[in-house]
């Protein structure tokens, strides 16, 4: 789509059209991207590339990574779109990600972050990227029905001299995140014609599902973090009291953290389904006063830096119903069957097949996944959206991979939620927090 395209009524109709495309400066950026050296981390003076969250080395891993596999799916560039993976490449954290807003990574050279203008100041504050790769489009490209920023970010990207060499082989885009909406495809799509743009299949994503000592040790502190919460919530609870107030205490505990550990924003607010309503997940909270005898769902997560620990736990102020009585044993059972087989070399599905073997000789299934893989999350969700176990995910246990086990048995007007967050060492695999693995009288 050009601009002919987009204005074709009368000119006394059309909108200031002035600056609407990247200027002269812009352009005289390409030349230097195109003669100047590939920046490496850690070697700019902004804010932050002197306060990194990983060392230089690693998130240079982390982009030869990210080309290697590029390379085995025939693309000469990605686009990355998902915040998560914007973190993971370059640093770079904000709430911005509700507005359009992209990473070029070519084959070769330079990466290029383009973003909203405002909130280019704050690329530069946490990412690793010199200024001249971090590129702000006009506010009035911000929510407008007939254009779009990426009809601005593609005509830049032809300015830095990017589109011809990308044009080769097709180029990658997250098709299924989250922040990749149809009318930002259309948009490339029309602003880029000599690219094929095809399904990048989760490409950072998947190489996010092996851990580094560093990202293991952040998301030790915040299972630190995830601790405090659960002990704020069961602290809380009581007949009563109110949802609401169990979701503050929450709330306060996960920022705030434990010690030096402090607590970063989830991606999933506390869920707390309650009595009946127990017997679906992912409902979050009224002002509903919980009763005498009544279990309540507890799911929540600790951030730290936004790795994610998720945990759950069911708790009742009182005495459970015996129902939930036979759950609570047969899920502590396959729970521990499935932890004793948990090690590397050993597929998804066999974690899955053990899980349904326990639950079938005492007559029950779930249908849903038993997991999937975590570590790096943004609203709207805390998992990394590739590993999941089931039987129909033969996936390879590795160590340094990191999973929430989501033990959910949904009956009929009533459920029972367990989870443990783990990880897959040399040997087998450990579980992120020590809680008991039973119903929590209260």
């Amino acid at each position: 789509m050009n601009e002919g395209e987009l204005f074709s009524t009368s000119a006394e109709a059309r909108p200031e059209v002035q600056g609407m495309r990247p200027g002269a400066e812009q352009g005289r950026a390409g030349s230097d991207v195109r003669s100047r050296p590939e920046p490496r981390p850690g070697e700019v003076d902004t804010i932050g590339a002197r306060s990194l969250t990983f060392s230089p080395e690693e998130y240079l891993g982390r982009i030869a990574a990210v080309r290697g596999r590029m390379r085995d799916q025939g693309l000469s560039a990605l686009i990355v779109t998902d915040p998560a993976n914007l973190f993971y490449l370059t640093g770079y954290n904000a709430w911005s990600f509700y507005t359009p807003q992209l990473l070029f990574v070519p084959s070769a050279g330079p990466l290029t972050l383009f973003m909203r203008d405002m909130d280019a100041r704050g690329a530069s504050h946490t990412s690793w990227l010199p200024p001249e790769d971090i590129v702000g489009y006009p506010e009035r490209y911000v929510q407008r029905p007939h254009i779009h920023p990426f009809d601005w970010v593609a005509f830049a990207l032809r300015q830095r001299w990017e589109v011809a060499r990308a044009s080769a082989s097709p180029v990658g885009v997250e098709m299924d995140s989250h922040f990749f909406s149809p009318r930002a495809f259309r948009a490339l799509v029309n602003g880029v014609p000599e690219w094929r743009l095809v399904d990048s299949f989760e490409l950072v994503n998947w190489i996010r599902a092996i851990k580094s000592p560093t990202e293991i040790s952040l998301m030790r502190r915040a299972a630190e973090v995830t601790t405090a919460a659960m002990d704020a919530a069961l602290g809380t609870l009581g007949v009563g009291v109110g949802q609401n107030e169990v979701a503050a205490a929450i709330a306060a505990a996960q920022a705030r953290g434990s010690g030096d550990s402090w607590g970063d924003y989830p991606a999933i607010v506390p869920m707390l389904p309650t009595g009946e309503s127990a017997d679906t997940p992912h409902l979050t909270w009224t002002d509903r006063r919980f009763r005498a005898d009544e279990a309540v769902s507890i799911e929540l997560a600790g951030v730290c830096r936004r790795y994610h620990v998720p945990l759950a736990r069911t708790a009742v102020v009182g005495q459970p119903r015996q129902e939930l009585v036979r759950l609570e044993a047969v899920v502590a059972e396959a729970l521990a069957a499935v932890l004793d087989v948990a090690a590397p070399e050993v597929a998804t599905a066999e974690l899955a097949r053990t899980w349904n073997r326990v639950l079938a000789l005492a007559g029950l299934e779930k249908p849903s996944r038993l997991g999937y893989s975590i570590g790096i999350g943004y609203p709207p969700d805390w998992g990394e959206r590739t590993i999941s176990i089931r039987t129909e995910d033969e996936q390879v246990l590795e160590a340094g991979m990191t999973f929430h086990l989501i033990c959910g048995m949904w009956m009929n007007g009533y459920g029972y939620e367990l989870s443990e967050s783990i990880l897959i060492t040399d040997t087998g695999c450990e579980a992120f927090t020590s809680f008991p693995r039973e119903v929590i009288r209260l």
